[in-house]
């Protein structure tokens, strides 16, 4: 299994992002998929959820409502997050996953900074 996480950086606040994750070694159609954040210090917190096949169902945590927007594309096995409006407690290594997540598939993440 490998997820590979990308689309990272640093941002002004307002700013924008889209982040986005390539899947193998998994039946990715069939999994649910999450992108999960850590900020320093912090735990791990989950912030937006997509249902496995068509994705008919996306849910987001309170603090990224309206803000962040899930999408999945199976035919390329990969899971995207597009981000709108950063402020800088979005400052995070973002990682995706499935739904509930395995400890055995965490990647490496991609690092969010949202500083001006």
């Amino acid at each position: 299994v490998q997820l590979m996480e990308s689309g990272g950086g640093l941002v002004q606040p307002g700013g924008s992002l889209r982040l986005s994750c390539a899947a193998s070694g998994f039946t990715f159609s069939s999994s649910h998929m999450s992108w999960y954040r850590q900020a320093p210090g912090k735990g791990r917190d989950l912030v937006a959820f997509i249902s496995n096949g068509a994705g008919s169902l996306t849910n987001y945590a309170e603090s990224v409502k309206g803000r962040f927007t899930i999408s999945r594309d199976n035919a390329k096995n990969t899971v995207s997050v597009q981000i709108y409006s950063l402020k800088p407690e979005d400052t995070a290594v973002y990682y995706c996953n499935i739904n509930p997540p395995r400890s055995d598939y965490w990647g490496q993440g991609t690092q969010v900074t949202v500083s001006s």
